[in-house]
Parts: structure tokens; C-alpha cells; sequence
């Protein structure tokens, strides 16, 4: 029986939240604004600030808007490629 993109985007993110490699800064990105993408509940993801104007919230913040017009299923389907191609084959 095929796996479903939710089931497979769930394994893909046990599989990239256990990983010890280490990535570079625009794939990091690229997974945040994916998930974030794929999981928030209501509309459009905006992370908190400190309000010190940080550098990071800066880049998180436009990783978000890259990804804004992905359905969340989409988000779910590049999330999982992400990971195949920097992590392994997603499987059961």
C-alpha cells in the first residue's frame, strides 16, 4: 500500500529532527520555511522577534515568504524531498 504525503512528511521529519549532519545555513532555511509551511494552522507564519532586530528572524522571515503560496501540501512534498536529498531515502 503507497504511503500517504503525511505519512511519509512525518517520517521525513523524525528522520531530519535525528540527524546528526550539519547543514548550510540556506538548506537549515529552506527546512524551517518548509515545515513551518506544512504545519501551521491558521494562514501565514510570522516568528516572534525579540525586538532587537536580528539577523535571523530577518532570513527566517524571508524563507517564509519564499514559501507563502505553497499549499501545505506542497510544503509537505518539497519537506520530504529536502530530506531525500540531503538526509536519504525516506522510508517505512
Amino acid at each position: 500500500m503507497p504511503e500517504t504525503t503525511d505519512e511519509k512528511f512525518l517520517k521525513a521529519y523524525e528522520m531530519a529532527s535525528k540527524t546528526d549532519q550539519k547543514f548550510a545555513p540556506d538548506v537549515m532555511l529552506h527546512f524551517y520555511a518548509y515545515f513551518k509551511r506544512a504545519t501551521q494552522a491558521n494562514g501565514f507564519y510570522i516568528p516572534p522577534s525579540n525586538n532587537e532586530g536580528d539577523l535571523r528572524d530577518a532570513f527566517k522571515t524571508n524563507a517564509l515568504l519564499q514559501v507563502k503560496d505553497l499549499t501545505k501540501q506542497e510544503a509537505r512534498e518539497k519537506y520530504v524531498e529536502l530530506v531525500e536529498e540531503h538526509i536519504g531515502e525516506v522510508t517505512g
